[in-house]
């Protein structure tokens, strides 16, 4: 939390630049502010406030205009102190509980599609939903299943009830109870870890294996990525709602339309804000706004996001979209759609 002492007045005049800017995206002026939020206050009070919030960086003035508008450091100040609690506008909740019914929803696929689709048409903001990033989860057990065509299944079973299988190429023939054997042996040396910490340590808990006569352990070695890799779960990012954001006047001109476009196709910047999130504690909700985001593509932007539980895994969800967004509003919705889709998953993993 940014640490700038304010007075009352100077509280009530940056709220209400922030306030009426996220409503109307015009920079504020002291007249405004006099007739619209009546204060008892004058213009020319009103304006020696504002000369001070200008002094400090919280506002700052177009050349274009006379009014002002907030800066990254207004909007934080406003976001930890004097925006409104965040609540979930009743009729908001009834639509998303609607278009969100559980047993119409074939899996956790299309749930999380349909919820990245939601989000993006309530908020009109650029909203991200990511599948389950599982690396933290606890493996309770490998099986080995040899199929035909020289295939070897590799299921892996994670606490919390998430199943990931992954098919290997194996061309030599074996006999089940070897590969019963082999699979003891595997569960006895990984089992109760995490899957990162079985992709950064197999090699040397298998050290004495590698010239076991089945040849599993040495594919294992050769597949570590495969197996125990995320990147299929960090390409199923599922983002919606680029039409709505588009409408928004920040995004209106040739040039900001480009930076939106950037933003969708740059996975870079998705993992960022990814691994940003993954880091908060649960419930938490992270806001960061232009230029507090460290990746330049994003510094244009608020980002609001959360993480959602799937077992013992994590996925994102969250918001991208201009400065001037209603935060309060945003924060409530990220927050309930967290909430819901917990639940959801939860109920799932217990049927």
């Amino acid at each position: 939390m940014v640490n700038i002492e304010l007075t009352e007045r100077e509280k009530q005049i940056l709220k209400c630049i922030v306030q009426n800017f996220i409503l109307t995206a015009n920079p504020v002026g002291s007249r405004v502010i006099s007739k619209k939020y009546q204060l008892g206050l004058s213009p020319a009070s009103i304006r020696n406030v504002m000369a001070d919030l200008e002094e400090m960086g919280l506002i700052y003035h177009p050349h274009t205009s006379a009014g002002r508008v907030p800066t990254d450091l207004g909007y934080r100040i406003y976001v930890d102190l004097l925006m409104e609690e965040p609540h979930l506008n009743p009729q908001v909740k009834r639509k998303i509980d609607r278009e969100i019914n559980p047993g119409l929803i074939e899996d956790e696929e299309e749930l999380l599609k349909i919820a990245s689709r939601i989000l993006g048409k309530i908020s009109s903001q650029l909203a991200l939903v990511s599948y389950p990033q599982i690396m933290k989860a606890v493996l309770e057990k490998i099986q080995l299943v040899i199929l035909p065509h020289k295939i070897l299944l590799v299921v892996l079973s994670l606490r919390g009830g998430i199943i990931k299988t992954i098919d290997l190429e194996f061309p030599i023939e074996i006999e089940q109870d070897k590969i019963d054997y082999i699979q003891n042996l595997l569960n006895e040396r990984i089992a109760g870890l995490t899957l990162e910490e079985i992709r950064n340590t197999f090699v040397d808990r298998v050290s004495d294996l590698k010239d076991e006569k089945t040849g599993i352990v040495r594919l294992f070695i050769d597949s570590l990525d495969k197996i125990f890799s995320e990147e299929k779960e960090i390409e199923k990012v599922h983002i919606s709602g680029v039409k709505n954001i588009l409408q928004i006047p920040e995004f209106a001109d040739t040039e900001h339309l480009q930076a939106v476009i950037e933003l969708i196709e740059d996975r870079e910047v998705i993992l960022h804000i990814f691994e940003r999130t993954s880091k908060l504690e649960n419930d938490k909700i992270l806001v960061s706004i232009g230029k507090e985001n460290v990746v330049e593509k994003l510094s244009d932007f608020s980002v609001v996001t959360t993480k959602y539980k799937f077992g013992d895994a994590d996925g994102v969800i969250g918001m991208i979209g201009p400065r001037r967004m209603d935060y309060p509003k945003i924060i409530a919705i990220v927050g309930y759609m967290s909430k819901l889709l917990t639940n959801i998953l939860s109920q799932k993993l217990n049927e």
